[in-house]
């Protein structure tokens, strides 16, 4: 089943395998993919010596297979077959069930999932062609290997439509915790962390697990911004921590960039990948998936506090938490999410193959959308609040050629309309007119911009009416010793390229307070 030329990669990706890994087939008689899912985890048994197939027939057993570690559960089962994307995401099961993989979290977030109050049943909903879908189901693996009271199970949504219909879902990954939807869409082990310690609460960690972290400059995201922010200042010879909920941030989400000179083209993906490689390349102390849970900001010593006790300690500090997504903020907007209001057309969109969608939203990412969308929907429609769209004139030209893709500019949304468990639909109005309109849709891709991540420092700093952190042209900020960068500051031009050159400077800026005493 599978190629033989990936079946040589696996057979060198297990190479290093020192503990007896098992696969527990379940055999109900009854699955139209049972031989296929025999004969694909025969074919990896084969790439080492420390893999074995065991089969458990049962006439209410469920389709898929656990992995054994030692001939013991880790919590781990695919209720499906792992290809695509998802292929990944065994793989690594298997590497750290044995120990291995760069996945794997550091000892602070090992204390942090080792303390959830459990048992935890979690299921994961996917397609395989998603491709935010394994940074979901690996992070929760790697959750159930760490805490025996978690079990987590991959979906394939594809084989599994009617649960998929009868959950009304619209998107993926769509997280479960029993019979409670707690997550839709891109995540990672951070933000999954944080949702479950708020659902089901932790046991209090030992006082003496708490820890201190002492640094020169402390850089707060993992973005463009902080990425250059953290090598510049190891460039100076100082000692400098990033502290992120991820290395790229927003970038993950960018499908394809393409002005980011010198680079004619990457995706937000690899972009991140590079980020990281660039700061592994110097002796930078890097702490993801953090949450910040306070900060102070006012004194000599600048303390930032994450979830789960760790403190950082610095007398400079670079705020460069980028931006988030912005909300139509819409009565109903919550209810409807993953539901038929989405954000990435990338994962999502495929859900809506020959139905009619809209996009909010008339810039680079509107556009994009809306062209991507056309391609599978049978209709798209464009609603832009201003009088003229914003994105680049070859995606207007691009999007105006395409014969089922509408746009309406002076658009105001003032209304979404659902059936309880369902988006139904949008009412909008027209800013000329004031004439308000009700359209019957599928689905709504919002792609109205980005909101700044400011809020962990609105009471430590200055924040301008669009809640950006004021800056001056050296990005210092109104407190001496904090500096901000990037798209959660108030430099103009929210782009890749002038986040890295703002992080640049913050950091320079912050070298330069240091030379002269400041701080």
């Amino acid at each position: 089943m599978l190629d033989k030329d990936i079946l040589q990669q696996v057979k060198t990706v297990f190479a290093s395998l020192k503990t007896r890994i098992s696969f527990l087939l379940t055999d109900n008689g009854n699955h139209g993919s049972q031989a296929e899912l025999t004969e694909f985890l025969n074919d990896l048994v084969g790439c080492s010596e420390q893999l074995s197939l065991k089969t458990r027939s049962e006439a209410d057993a469920p389709f898929g297979f656990s992995v054994l570690r030692e001939g013991e559960p880790t919590g781990i089962h695919f209720r499906g077959i792992p290809n695509g994307h998802e292929f990944t995401s065994l793989l690594l099961a298997v590497l750290n069930a044995d120990g291995q993989g760069k996945n794997l979290p550091d000892a602070a977030l090992s204390r942090r999932i080792a303390a959830l109050k459990t048992p935890l049943d979690l299921r994961t909903y996917v397609s395989l062609t998603c491709t935010n879908c394994p940074d979901v189901v690996q992070a929760l693996n790697v959750m159930a290997l760490i805490n025996p009271g978690i079990r987590h199970e991959m979906v394939d949504g594809g084989l599994f439509q009617d649960e998929v219909d009868a959950l009304k879902l619209q998107g993926v990954p769509a997280v479960f915790l029993g019979d409670e939807q707690i997550h839709i869409g891109r995540g990672d082990l951070g933000m999954l962390l944080d949702k479950l310690e708020e659902k089901a609460g932790s046991h209090e960690l030992p006082e003496a697990e708490a820890v201190e972290h002492r640094f020169d400059v402390v850089v707060v995201g993992g973005g463009p911004a902080g990425t250059s922010a953290a090598v510049y200042s190891a460039r100076k010879g100082l000692n400098v921590a990033i502290v992120a909920e991820r290395i790229g941030g927003q970038v993950n989400e960018t499908q394809g960039i393409e002005n980011l000179i010198s680079v004619p083209q990457t995706t937000g993906r690899q972009l991140s990948a590079d980020l990281l490689s660039h700061l592994e390349a110097y002796p930078i102390a890097v702490f993801a998936n953090r949450s910040i849970s306070s900060v102070s900001l006012k004194g000599k010593e600048k303390r930032i506090t994450a979830k789960g006790g760790e403190t950082f300690i610095a007398p400079a500090v670079i705020i460069a938490t980028g931006a988030k997504w912005r909300r139509l903020n819409l009565e109903h907007e919550d209810t409807y999410i993953g539901h038929g209001i989405h954000f990435c057309q990338h994962c999502d969109g495929p859900f809506y193959k020959g139905r009619k969608v809209a996009v909010i939203g008339g810039g680079n990412s509107g556009m994009e959308a809306a062209i991507d969308l056309a391609g599978i929907c049978s209709h798209v429609t464009v609603f832009e609040f201003a009088d003229t769209l914003r994105a680049d004139n070859v995606l207007i030209e691009k999007a105006k050629s395409l014969p089922n893709l509408d746009i309406h500019t002076n658009a105001q949304t003032t209304a979404i309309h659902g059936n309880g468990s369902q988006l139904t639909g949008l009412s909008v109005k027209d800013r000329t007119t004031d004439v308000e309109q009700q359209y019957d849709f599928d689905g709504v891709f919002v792609q109205i911009g980005l909101a700044p991540n400011s809020d962990l420092v609105a009471d430590e700093l200055e924040l301008s009416p669009r809640r950006e952190i004021p800056v001056d042209a050296t990005c210092r900020t109104s407190v001496a010793g904090v500096y901000a960068a990037g798209d959660v500051s108030t430099v103009p031009y929210k782009q890749i390229v002038i986040a890295m050159g703002e992080g640049a400077k913050a950091a320079l800026s912050a070298f330069d307070d240091r030379m002269r005493g400041v701080l």
